[in-house]
């Protein structure tokens, strides 16, 4: 028996390398050599890690990425009720607005073109302030009298020269520099347009066939044909003294595919001579106003 120990103790040290102890596995088997409660047992502790174990890296783990914060929810809905509150505001009033002036502006045209009924005879002022003149209403273009002539306004000056001498320009064609103005301009402005068009219809309709004026309104046609004349000579040298105008018109020739035959001859209508007054020049103009400005409240004391 001796010699079986012996030999057993030979083999354990020829040099042989030794598996590294498993303190998982050698755990359970120490636990077993000693029972539970024997006399002088004790229980023995968890073996130290080797160093080839202390060396080993520690098994590595998948880093968790940190949780995005979730998405708004959206609002439930769409078109307005997906806008912010501030911004559900700020277009509710604009709606609103535009709804309300569109209305306005109905029934304004309605009230213009209707015929005379109790509104427009009590209103009739403020209906024409808000139609004239951006909004004016004009159907000759229309059957059964559409326009088809061009009406040009005309304009002569007399000149007072320095040695006292009298002298008469030639005529200056008005409506062919507003027309000249609007020509290739994206945006031309009502005046360029229209101006001299309605002042000519507010003296034809305020005066008779022989250029008597036929109320209030027609001495104030005549002078806003003077004033209108009096801009457009502004630039040009020599002091007026005295303006003529005068209208001519022309028929729109017939399409050359057409066998209409049109007389596209002018026709000239010439307004009496009119002496200009300080008023009616351009700065005199200004004058008057700061004069008129300056005398009401003296009156209203």
């Amino acid at each position: 028996m001796d010699g079986y120990v012996e030999k057993g103790a030979a083999d354990a040290d020829d040099g042989r390398p030794r598996s590294p102890a498993d303190p998982l596995t050698e755990a359970p088997e120490a636990a077993t050599e000693a029972p539970d409660g024997a006399p002088g047992s004790a229980p023995e502790t968890a073996a130290a890690p080797t160093p080839d174990a202390a060396a080993a890296p520690a098994p590595e783990t998948a880093a968790v990425p940190a949780p995005h914060p979730a998405p708004a929810a959206p609002r439930e809905g769409g078109g307005i009720m997906a806008l912010s509150t501030p911004y559900q505001v700020v277009l509710a009033v604009a709606l609103a607005v535009v709804g309300v002036f569109a209305c306005v502006h109905l029934a304004m045209v309605f009230l213009h073109v209707a015929p005379s009924n109790t509104l427009t005879k009590r209103h009739g002022q403020a209906v024409d302030d808000w139609i004239y003149p951006e909004f004016e209403q004009n159907w000759k273009l229309f059957a059964p009298n559409p326009l088809q002539q061009n009406v040009s306004v005309e304009v002569r000056a007399e000149l007072a020269d320095a040695a006292g001498g009298r002298r008469t320009t030639g005529w200056i064609d008005l409506t062919a520099e507003d027309a000249a103005a609007v020509r290739h301009n994206p945006m031309p402005s009502h005046a360029q347009q229209n101006e001299l068009r309605r002042a000519v219809d507010f003296y034809l309709n305020s005066h008779t066939e022989d250029h008597a004026p036929n109320g209030m309104r027609g001495r104030l046609s005549e002078e806003y044909m003077r004033r209108i004349a009096m801009l457009r000579l502004a630039d040009r040298p020599g002091d007026v003294r005295r303006i003529q105008l005068r209208t001519v018109t022309r028929a729109v020739p017939a399409p050359r595919w057409s066998t209409e035959k049109t007389d596209t001859a002018p026709s000239y209508r010439d307004f009496p001579w009119w002496r200009v007054t300080d008023a009616d020049r351009p700065t005199g103009a200004d004058r008057s106003r700061a004069a008129a400005g300056a005398s009401r409240p003296e009156a209203d004391r």
